[in-house]
């Protein structure tokens, strides 16, 4: 026996067995260990087992080494709905160097035991629910080379002991909310290639210098954090640069003129949205290679050099919002690669070349309120994967080309405010037009009846030009928001539904047109003229007879009650109606009782549901009237908001108002309040019907916010000022009010009666300037009510916000507040939503999203149901452009 076990190549062989098969045995345990502290909602990690016919190293997101022996070194959980905890017991993998867990949901702070993880080069954690400081023995993971916290909770100051990761290639904390001062840590990362510390609203720094000299570093995105200062010349050593983004900052001075000759590995280059001066950088494109360069929203002047031809693969170019004057190099027009240009709000001067059909990828082009004098080119009409056209506010004259809207893909042009002349074209080829404006031109002939058939034809503005002929009848078949063709020499009768869908100032200036509702009567209506006009003349002389004491007052009664047509101003009632109403007031005050009445009393007054003669069920607001405006100022704030036309909004139909009283008459809408329908025992919704009101909802806002003009803000978001029609979509009402009551008595009144509501943002008690964060705050609050199935305000219970944030702060907690009446397969979708909803209800207003981006994040996570497509809105692009 002695002679067998001291035999070297078989005392050899069994020694390796038993390593090997005790290292298995190791690894195994070790991985059940990390699992066992694991919640797999999804059931991903099912393969992790014992009993498993498969091998470890084949489980799901393990990756083994064969060399020196079998051995764990990567596991990637990314993206598998994964909570709970992440132990240290996986840094029993001696040779573990890649752990990414990004994606999921774990809710603790930064997993500090991590740093026994000896062998780790790659830590990626980010998009979870991580929060807490970052502790400084981070320097305790010796040889890591990418560190991601990105997209977490993460707060506080950034430690100098993250400067004792000289091995350290990627660091990303981006998307978090750190703050104060960055210190000077990055003259030991001298192997850095990628530094992300944008999104961080909280940091009050300057760049470090040391930053400067990171002569490896490939991306530097310090994007919307709170970095000011200058930018110094040292910028120019960063000659390994491909993307540089310090957009969004308090940024000041000027761009270093040798950047662009330094910086020859540039491909991105965005400065947008600080306050940046000096000239365009020469040599931008000494390399070609530039595919981004913004400069929006600086104080930058001077012009831009003929230079720029050179970007051959530019895709991207934004210097919108500047003092750029000169002219605009028409190299740029035909640069091969071009996607976009804007280029709006500054002081170019020059022309669009016939070159410009070499640009055969351009997409969208903005220039608006600038000094071009040209015709618009032919060549622009052989673009064909250009869908928006925005050049108003310029010289541009001549006729229109033939082809000026043939690009089949064309969604948006704006020509208004230019001195165009001739005749409209055809518009047959551009069947996804969606707004078209040629205000303000000097443009002749018929409106053209191609028109009719665009079928997503949305906004027509050809007021304010010299055309003539009548309107066309199909017109009134296109689901129209906005149709405009007041102040030209039209002439005959105006389809029916386009002078009852639209206010009549969008006609006016059209002394030759008639029809019900304006001033000219049709020949078919001339017996009906005929009528009304001895009923006018019998109530006068009745009028006079009466004319003592009360008689008087019954007299101008009768007389108001039977002269009535849309507008009347008789004794102390004024009324205006945008629709063709057949209601008096004295039918409103009669009708308006106890029966009538909906809901509880609103902070601003009564809600009642009327039928009128005609059958058509309105509903009607009593406010009080303050008397701070004027009856002319009044009937132009209402008139202002009952020119919004959107499908998420609900529609002013016309409005009477007294010394102390004003009616506003909405569209009736048969299922009531979102807010009464929570409060229900019995509520229960479908998710995805659910998903399809919060969408709705945030559509309506975000058109409110920027699309509409002028821009408004709700001001009284909450699930009660939301309607339903029949099929679930939703409609924002009591919207802007502030504008009918005056700003002191709605501020006043809403500090008064609701000053701890929970729809209120942290910062409505002490700030002066209301503003969109704030009705983005009241969104989410609405977006909670949805997700949980509560209601936003319970008596004495915890209001929504306050009980959904104490849960998502415990284990599991995010699972535990979605409504359990819902099917356990939308968690992923409400758990989504969620997360949008308290990015909403940030108590940091600068945190919280758009609603421009709220609609997107919300249409994502429902882009595999059946949900209605985005309603179209300026945010695709640009938040500022009007339609």
């Amino acid at each position: 026996m002695a002679t067998f076990c001291t035999h070297p190549l078989l005392f050899s062989l069994i020694f390796t067995f038993l390593f090997i098969h005790g290292t298995v045995s190791l690894e195994l345990d070790v991985l059940l260990n990390f699992k066992a502290s694991i919640e797999d909602s999804k059931n991903y990690l099912s393969s992790w087992s014992n009993t498993s016919a498969i091998h470890y190293c084949n489980w799901t997101g393990i990756s083994c080494t064969t060399t020196p022996s079998l051995t764990v070194v990567s596991i990637n959980l990314q993206s598998l709905n994964l909570s709970g905890e992440i132990s240290s017991s996986v840094c029993e993998l001696r040779n573990l160097s890649h752990l990414n867990l990004a994606d999921n949901f774990f809710n603790q702070p930064i997993p500090l035991h991590l740093s026994q993880c000896s062998s780790l080069e790659t830590l990626n954690l980010s998009n979870n629910l991580i929060w807490g400081t970052i502790p400084d023995p981070i320097f305790l993971f010796h040889s890591l080379r990418v560190f991601d916290l990105s997209r977490n909770h993460v707060e506080g100051k950034i430690p100098e002991s993250i400067g004792l990761l000289k091995e350290l290639q990627v660091l990303n904390l981006g998307s978090n909310l750190l703050s104060g001062n960055v210190p000077s840590i990055f003259g030991n990362l001298t192997e850095l290639v990628v530094l992300d510390l944008s999104q961080n609203s909280y940091l009050v720094s300057e760049i470090p210098s040391d930053v400067w000299k990171l002569d490896k570093l490939e991306q530097l995105l310090l994007q919307s954090s709170g970095f000011h200062g200058e930018l110094p010349d040292s910028i120019v050593g960063l000659q390994r640069l491909t993307i540089l983004d310090l957009s969004q900052n308090n940024l000041t001075g000027g761009i270093p003129q040798t950047l662009g000759s330094s910086l020859k590995s540039l491909v991105s280059f965005d400065v947008s949205q600080n306050r940046l001066l000096g000239s365009f950088p020469e040599g931008i494109c000494s390399r070609k290679g530039l595919i981004n360069l913004s400069l929006h929203t600086n104080l930058f002047n001077g012009s831009i050099p003929d230079s720029i031809k050179e970007c051959l693969n530019l895709e991207k170019f934004q210097v919108q919002n500047n003092l750029f004057s000169g002219d605009f190099p028409n190299g740029l027009w035909s640069l091969p690669k071009i996607k976009l240009v804007r280029a709006e709000n500054n002081r170019f001067t020059g022309a669009i070349p016939e070159s410009v059909a070499e640009a055969a990828q351009l997409e969208q082009v903005q220039i608006d309120n600038n000094s071009f004098t040209s015709k618009i080119p032919q060549g622009l009409g052989l673009i064909k994967s250009l869908y928006r056209f925005s050049a108003s506010l310029n010289g541009f004259y001549g006729a229109l080309p033939p082809n000026f809207c043939d690009s089949p893909v064309m969604s948006i042009i704006n020509l208004s405010h230019n001195s165009l002349s001739g005749e409209i074209p055809e518009l047959k080829k551009c069947r996804k037009l969606v707004s078209l404006s040629l205000a303000d031109n000097s443009l002749t002939g018929k409106i053209p009846p191609s028109l009719s058939d665009l079928p997503v034809l949305t906004y027509l503005d050809l007021s304010d030009n010299n055309l003539t002929g009548t309107i066309p009848q199909g017109l009134q078949n296109l689901k129209l928001a906005l149709f405009n063709v007041s102040f030209n020499k039209l002439t005959g009768s105006v389809p029916y539904s386009l002078v009852s869908g639209l206010p009549a100032s969008f006609l006016q200036g059209n002394p030759e047109l008639c029809g019900p509702g304006l001033p000219n009567l049709c020949s078919d209506d001339q017996q009906r003229h005929q009528t009304f006009g001895l009923t006018t003349l019998t109530c006068a002389l009745i009028s006079l007879a009466f004319a003592v004491g009360a008689m008087l007052i019954v007299g101008g009664f009768i007389v108001y009650h039977r002269s009535y047509k849309q507008r009347s101003q008789i004794g102390l009632w004024r009324s205006v109606f945008f629709y063709p109403l057949r209601v008096t007031e004295h039918d409103l005050i009669i009708g308006m009782d106890e029966k009538s009445a909906v809901g509880s009393p609103g902070i601003f007054g009564r809600v009642y549901i009327l039928s009128l003669p005609s059958g058509e069920l309105v509903a009607v607001k009593k406010l009080a009237n303050f008397g701070i405006q004027s009856s002319k100022a009044l009937k132009g704030e209402i008139k202002t908001l009952a020119k919004i036309r959107h499908k998420n909004i609900v529609k002013i139909l016309g409005f009477c108002h007294s010394d102390d009283t004003i009616f506003l008459i909405y569209e009736f809408l048969e299922k009531g309040s979102l807010g009464e329908m929570i409060r229900r025992p019995d509520f229960h919704l479908q998710w995805s019907v659910r998903l399809r009101i919060a969408i709705g909802v945030a559509q309506g806002l975000a058109y409110l916010h920027k699309d509409y003009m002028p821009r408004l803000l709700h001001r009284n978001v909450k699930s009660k000022n939301i309607l339903l029609d029949g099929d679930f979509e939703p409609k924002l009402t009591d919207f802007a009010l502030d504008r009918i009551v005056g700003e002191p008595i709605f501020h006043s009144t809403m500090s008064s009666e609701s000053p701890f509501s929970c729809y209120n943002a942290p910062e409505h008690g002490f700030s002066k300037k209301p503003t969109e964060q704030m009705d983005v705050y009241s969104f989410g609050v609405v977006l909670l009510e949805l997700v949980t199935g509560r209601q936003a305000e319970q008596g004495d219970s915890l209001d929504v916000v306050k009980w959904v944030r104490r849960k998502v702060n415990i284990t599991n907690g995010a699972f535990q507040v979605l409504d359990p009446k819902i099917s356990n397969s939308c968690q992923q979708e409400m758990l989504g939503a969620l997360e949008v909803a308290l990015r909403c209800t940030s108590v940091v207003p600068e945190k919280r999203p758009s609603m421009c981006e709220v609609v997107k994040s919300l249409h994502s996570l429902g882009s595999r149901s059946q949900l209605p497509s985005i309603e179209y809105t300026a945010c695709e692009e640009d938040h500022s452009a009007s339609i």
